[in-house]
């Protein structure tokens, strides 16, 4: 299955470009489901026909779905109140009613992710494609799974978990006790769970399209964006310059009040050449109104989704350089050298660009090197590592 990932700066029309990027895909015969993490009925608002909290047809061959938070919540607090049922009689907890239970603090994105990891492993849909909260909060939602998975690494090791027959006595020795196996087995299907969100974002037949105005707002947004998504190792696919404007002819720019819309037309137009030179740009014309309904989603005339293209390896490691060092390289296109800083901290390397962080292990080889250098050079990061003589094994003479 591949998946679309869009996104893009708020009221840059994300959403109604994902719900005419999905409509195009099954008007073409393919089986799609678009997920949407919208707040309020958008998608159904541009289809004409309403989203709801299960997946209903939304037209031929196309599944519309944006699921409930809420209820997600309650249903896995009332399991987990189930599964820790000893526990919290011993505390003598009062258990909570469904109907009092509210999201907590990020409740709704572990919710999305659990939708999306389904709705990618469903067989029903040959395209899923994912109408993503704005930016920036779209790609901290992106980062949440691997940044998840390592802090339940670092808290709850599951190398310890062969230690279970010991854990009385170490409690004993301690004087505290030791977390119970429930624990530990919540925290593996956190992981197992958060591990098939992972695989699909990192999937090759995964990518992102990101959606914004072409203007200099628009192009913050996106150089943020493309970092930020570089940093994750996601490919940006295309880049959507919605809401453009056509060309003027020769009697509208002699027109009255004509001048304000000509300066938008110019600035328009040097944002899309900008454009151009970096990404796959598709622009979208403004249809002067707010697009309702299949038809007006046709007349956006957005990009078809084609079969995925080779990705671009994030990082490339092990490339041997001419004085015999290691080369780490790794995509960050749009970085900028001072807004870059490295850590090296036992076997990760904390990689800081721009507003955005990324803690990445290091492979096996490069655990025993040390850090030689690193440059920025055509939206590369380059580190070099030299070889340890303490942690290589000596050469055979």
């Amino acid at each position: 299955m591949r998946t679309i990932l869009i996104t893009g700066p708020g009221g840059s029309g994300r959403t109604t470009v994902a719900a005419a990027t999905a409509l195009r895909a099954a008007g073409e015969g393919v089986r799609t489901l678009l997920l949407s993490a919208d707040h309020t009925d958008t998608p159904g608002v541009a289809l004409g026909t309403g989203t709801g909290p299960a997946p209903a047809e939304a037209a031929p061959h196309l599944t519309a779905w944006r699921p409930d938070a809420a209820d997600r919540f309650r249903q896995d607090l009332t399991a987990f109140q189930s599964r820790a049922a000893n526990v919290l009689d011993l505390l003598g907890a009062a258990r909570l009613d469904a109907e009092e239970v509210t999201p907590l603090p990020g409740a709704e994105e572990l919710s999305f992710l659990r939708a999306l990891r389904d709705a990618a492993l469903s067989e029903r849909y040959d395209l899923l494609v994912v109408d993503l909260p704005p930016l920036p909060a779209a790609l901290t939602l992106l980062g949440l799974p691997e940044e998840l998975r390592r802090y339940l690494r670092r808290l709850l090791p599951p190398e310890r978990q062969a230690a279970r027959a010991l854990r009385p006595v170490l409690g004993r020795l301690a004087g505290v006790p030791m977390p119970a196996d429930w624990l530990y087995e919540t925290a593996a299907r956190w992981d197992v769970e958060l591990a098939a969100v992972e695989s699909v974002l990192t999937d090759p037949d995964t990518a992102v399209r990101l959606v914004a105005e072409p203007g200099p707002a628009g192009a913050d947004a996106v150089r943020t964006a493309t970092l930020g998504l570089a940093l994750r190792g996601l490919r940006t696919e295309a880049l959507i310059a919605n809401r453009t404007l056509p060309e003027a002819d020769a009697g509208d720019r002699l027109a009255p009040g004509f001048a304000p819309l000509l300066s938008l037309l110019a600035q328009q137009r040097k944002t899309l050449a900008d454009w151009a030179e970096s990404y796959d740009v598709h622009p979208v014309p403004h249809l002067g109104r707010d697009p309702q309904g299949p038809d007006d989603l046709t007349a956006l005339r957005v990009p078809a989704v084609k079969a995925a293209a080779t990705p671009v390896e994030w990082p490339v490691t092990d490339r041997i350089a001419e004085d015999g060092v290691l080369v780490w390289q790794l995509p960050l296109p749009g970085a900028i050298r001072d807004e870059l800083d490295l850590i090296r901290r036992g076997d990760e390397l904390l990689i800081t660009a721009g507003p955005f962080r990324r803690i990445v292990p290091l492979p096996s080889a490069l655990r025993r090197c040390t850090v030689a250098g690193a440059a920025l050079r055509d939206g590369e990061l380059r580190i070099r590592f030299a070889p340890d003589p303490d942690l290589w094994p000596a050469a055979r003479r």
